[in-house]
């Protein structure tokens, strides 16, 4: 298995756009309003919104390729962090998301070993993201990648207020 992970560009747009709305709705869909998950989609992932984010200097996309096909993709995005998240300069996990056909398959070990070199390019001193709490097997990940919960925060899904785990681990040192 080749794998080869890199920079997003906003020519991206197009192919990020269809892997990041069907990894979320692959993820969720079953425990989400069907009009909550369009309504998120539409407005998260579009083309237009990911030519955006791609040209936004704030925010770094890492799409990672098994051969040709686009499999996993993560977004690391400077910023405020909620106040449960001590640190100088953090950096979120903003996305990370892996296709349900490479799941167990050591993609994700991959994709967050990069992402842990390139927080640490730009300057890291925390990683930080959120995670759904109904959401075992990312948390599950999360933990055994070396990050603990320190609090919580509201992500919103359409028009439902869902309560996210924050969870923060040094960006310093390989997993």
């Amino acid at each position: 298995m080749t794998v080869t992970i890199r920079h997003g560009t906003p020519a991206d747009a197009e192919a990020l756009a269809t892997i990041a709305a069907r990894t979320f709705s692959d993820t969720f869909a079953t425990d989400n309003r069907p009009e909550d998950l369009a309504l998120h989609l539409s407005l998260a992932y579009g083309p237009r919104q990911q030519g955006s984010e791609l040209a936004d200097p704030a925010i770094l996309t890492l799409l990672t390729y098994v051969g040709p096909t686009l499999a996993a993709y993560a977004q690391l995005r400077r910023g405020p962090a909620p106040k449960c998240v001590v640190s100088t300069s953090p950096i979120e996990i903003w996305r990370f998301y892996v296709s349900q056909d490479w799941h167990g398959q050591g993609l994700a070990q991959a994709l967050m070993s990069q992402v842990t070199r390139e927080a640490q390019l730009m300057g890291a001193d925390n990683l930080w993201l959120g995670v759904w709490e109904r959401n075992p097997r990312a948390i599950a990940f999360y933990g055994k990648a070396g990050f603990v919960d320190v609090g919580s925060h509201i992500f919103m899904v359409g028009g439902d207020a869902q309560t996210d785990r924050i969870m923060v681990r040094p960006a310093g040192g390989e997993l």
